[in-house]
């Protein structure tokens, strides 16, 4: 992973990132792990292969959950526990829904996010009121058709839980 271009600098609360592969996009993830906490809200965007998933995968494996992390597109939501004393990830796929948080309600995610670390494609507009505090990931990637692996990412903190987390350690 590249640290950002100097032409590009990143928001206060933010990290800029290139990423060049899914591997590295899975460590990224092993390392943003150690960050998160029960109670934490990630949100994913980007286009479709982007490598949201990917980087969920990597995710559960820096915390140490039980169960293959793949996409939980037609399912909506996946748990998977902590196979140790960590928190359980939930993984939310929002892209099928339309509404905002009352369609996603039946899914209590309200309810399951203290005890959890919620991950949630296409969230945007929809699971912003779970928390006043979260993870704004955005991947850019080159679209059309093309076998470039290389991703711009944007990780921004909002609110107090994130105002002092030094997200440049993602960057090392």
């Amino acid at each position: 992973m590249e640290a950002p271009a100097p032409h590009s600098p990143a928001e206060p609360g933010s990290v800029q990132i290139t990423v060049t592969s899914p591997e590295q996009m899975r460590e990224l993830g092993r390392r943003l792990a150690k960050l998160l906490r029960a109670g934490d809200l990630v949100m994913l965007s980007g286009e479709l292969g982007a490598g949201k998933t990917t980087l969920t995968r990597g995710l559960g494996e820096g915390l140490g959950v039980r169960g293959a992390v793949t996409s939980p597109t037609f399912v909506i939501a996946r748990v998977h526990p902590s196979l140790g004393d960590g928190p359980p990830l939930v993984h939310v796929d929002a892209y099928r829904l339309s509404g905002g948080l009352d369609e996603m309600e039946d899914l209590d995610l309200d309810v399951t996010l203290p005890e959890s670390v919620m991950v949630v494609e296409w969230g945007e507009g929809k699971v912003e009121e779970l928390t006043e505090d979260r993870l704004q990931v955005v991947i850019h990637r080159a679209v059309g058709d093309t076998t470039d692996e290389v991703r711009q990412m944007t990780i921004t903190g909002v609110g107090e839980r994130w105002a002092s987390a030094d997200l440049s350690v993602l960057a090392a």
